[in-house]
């Protein structure tokens, strides 16, 4: 990365401008400072020198090593959005967003490596993560820095992410906002819970449609917490169609259930320009939104 110096920064130490204007973390900076990463007009420079206007300050982040080493996982990618810092993918379902001991083959992350053509110094960088029975729109960075960037524009208005639901029952708001504290249910490795010791949680919806039993929702997150939307819409009395974890497993959603991160509203990180990204619901369930008689 480059950073041309401009008037407003003149006389400014590198480790401000790096920090300051440019979003580095101080991990970020620590590292490529002890490992030759940040040079003044072409020459190797401390944090502690000034800059003028006219010079160009190169920052060169470290490289990241994954935990687990990737495995070309060959698999066909809708990917909306590209550019040398950033990707939007549309990620199906099931599909883990990670590799683990669980999906060491099967993952977002191993099919992103076959994407890329293997490279060596591969790391993935999810700034969020979908669970394996959701599907939709993911942000990938491409480089430590992007990924930094994009992880301080969570849950604020320069990233915001809406999701459609099919719910089961029908609500009694057609607008609404859920405020319940989520915590990490005792004894259990993945299930979360509505507890008054948990971390504050809230989930913007709206009714779009209403009929055979379900609820047609679009959802805002202003918090990120694990399995937030499932767990919100659950503890309101309905449960996610197929959600098996909490609710109850359908044959109309085989292998995941019907939640889909469905737009993404992105300032960049780096370029500044406004990103709108739609993906529409999977073909997989559209069927349930449309049958019989529909209440709009």
């Amino acid at each position: 990365m480059d950073i041309l110096i401009t008037a407003k920064m003149d006389g400014m130490r590198i480790k401000h401008i790096l920090l300051q204007e440019a979003g580095v973390s101080m991990t970020q900076l620590k590292s490529a400072k002890w490992n030759g990463g940040i040079l003044c007009n072409q020459r190797p420079c401390t944090v502690r020198d000034t800059v003028h206007t006219g010079d160009i300050v190169r920052f060169l982040p470290p490289v990241t090593v994954p935990v687990y080493h990737p495995r070309p996982y060959p698999l066909p990618l809708s990917i909306p959005y590209e550019d040398p810092h950033i990707l939007i993918v549309d990620k199906p379902a099931p599909l883990a967003s990670q590799s683990s001991r669980n999906h060491p083959d099967d993952s977002l992350e191993n099919a992103l490596f076959s994407y890329f053509h293997e490279p060596e110094d591969y790391c993935y960088r999810p700034v969020n993560r979908l669970d394996k029975g959701t599907s939709g729109l993911m942000l990938v960075a491409k480089t430590p820095h992007a990924q930094h960037r994009c992880q301080q524009l969570l849950h604020t208005p320069q990233f915001v992410r809406r999701y459609t639901a099919l719910a089961t029952g029908y609500f009694s708001e057609r607008k609404g906002t859920i405020r319940l504290p989520i915590a990490k249910e005792e004894g259990a490795s993945v299930r979360r819970v509505v507890r008054a010791d948990g971390l504050p949680s809230v989930t913007h919806y709206e009714v779009i449609l209403e009929g055979n039993g379900y609820s047609l929702l679009r959802l805002t997150l202003e918090t990120g917490r694990t399995h937030q939307i499932r767990v919100h819409l659950s503890a309101l009395g309905h449960p996610i169609l197929g959600d098996f974890l909490y609710g109850t497993e359908s044959p109309l959603c085989p292998g995941r259930f019907a939640l889909h991160s469905s737009e993404i509203l992105l300032t960049h990180p780096l370029g500044g320009q406004r990103l709108h990204i739609l993906s529409p619901a999977p073909t997989a369930w559209q069927h349930l939104i449309t049958e019989g008689e529909w209440i709009p």
